[in-house]
């Protein structure tokens, strides 16, 4: 992916980019991803949130439930309610909605999670890292990802 690289919603009352690289791209194929996107799948950057800078609008949070009863925050566009980006419990790390980008095709995820749920009539490619739930990070991140993720994470106070 080239950076920085910008994206928005649908409206372009949201304008935002991304200032590196992300720290890791999923390709999420478990049920909550599947009812709120409406789609098979989503596909996430997962990049820190000082990395996203907002360049016009103003997402707006809200709290959606998720099937183990817990709750992640989905920023959306006040005026088209596109789903521009989202945070699972860490406010340090943005999950940047792939499909929001100015050139989405740009963008290969690096894993697939939650294939168990994966929808029959799609087929991955031999090569694609995959599992049936999550992941282990520490394994797949790459040394980099890793020493960006904890200096976030660090800087918040934040434990990883």
């Amino acid at each position: 992916m080239r950076v920085p690289a910008e994206g928005g919603c649908s409206c372009a009352a949201v304008r935002y980019r991304l200032t590196s690289e992300p720290l890791f791209t999923h390709c999420c194929h478990c049920l909550n991803c599947q009812r709120q996107t409406g789609s098979a799948f989503v596909i996430n950057l997962l990049i820190e949130a000082d990395r996203v800078e907002l360049l016009a609008g103003d997402p707006q949070p809200v709290e959606v439930p998720r099937d183990d009863g817990s709750t992640q925050r989905i920023y959306r566009c006040a005026d088209c309610q596109v789903a521009v980006f989202s945070e699972y419990g860490r406010p340090e790390i943005k999950f940047v909605r792939a499909g929001t980008l100015d050139e989405p095709s740009q963008v290969t995820p690096d894993v697939h999670i939650y294939t168990r749920s994966k929808v029959p009539w799609i087929t991955l490619p031999e090569s694609a890292s995959a599992f049936e739930v999550y992941y282990d990070t520490k394994a797949l991140w790459p040394a980099a990802s890793l020493e960006r993720l904890q200096a976030a994470l660090a800087q918040s106070g934040s434990k990883g």
